[in-house]
């Protein structure tokens, strides 16, 4: 493997968190924290670039990873949600409460396959494939939370 196909292996699997015996996808999430986390840094007007570079990076990662590994949609593959949980907490204030909840509510609609998720899982391939459907399950996490947050619940 050339190193451009290793770094693009340890960013399609979470610097690794992907390759976990039990529940990728879960401990992939995990490693979204410190992706979410940077909503503190930036200030909000950038928030959008962020997350639609970080989705443009995912798709082209997720598809290069596929092309190495020769297999459609692995589950190693993880940098999907860390783009569907960045999305996920990208209109609410992120604290405990909202990486939590957010944690919680985002591997639900990431493992049901909602309507539109299920859509763009179907419809799409390559890196787009892998990674709009947990875009789109970050898109439904965000307005659950963001309806608890005006709720006063987070």
């Amino acid at each position: 493997m050339t190193m451009n196909q290793k770094i693009i292996m340890l960013l399609a699997t979470g610097f690794n968190t992907g390759k976990s015996p039990f529940a990728p996808g879960t401990v992939g999430t995990l490693a979204g924290i410190p992706f979410a986390l940077v909503f503190w840094v930036i200030p909000p007007p950038f928030f959008g670039v962020y997350v639609v570079g970080l989705m443009l990076l995912a798709i082209f990662i997720a598809d290069q990873a596929e092309k190495i590994l020769k297999e459609k949609d692995p589950g190693c593959i993880v940098i999907d949600e860390i783009a569907g949980y960045v999305v996920a907490l990208s209109i609410v204030p992120v604290n405990a409460y909202t990486i939590i909840a957010g944690f919680f509510i985002f591997r639900f609609f990431d493992v049901v396959k909602a309507g539109p998720a299920r859509y763009f899982e179907r419809n799409f391939s390559g890196g787009a494939g892998v990674v709009l459907d947990d875009v789109m399950a970050g898109i439904l996490t965000a307005a659950v939370l963001r309806g608890l947050y005006l709720a006063g619940i987070l």
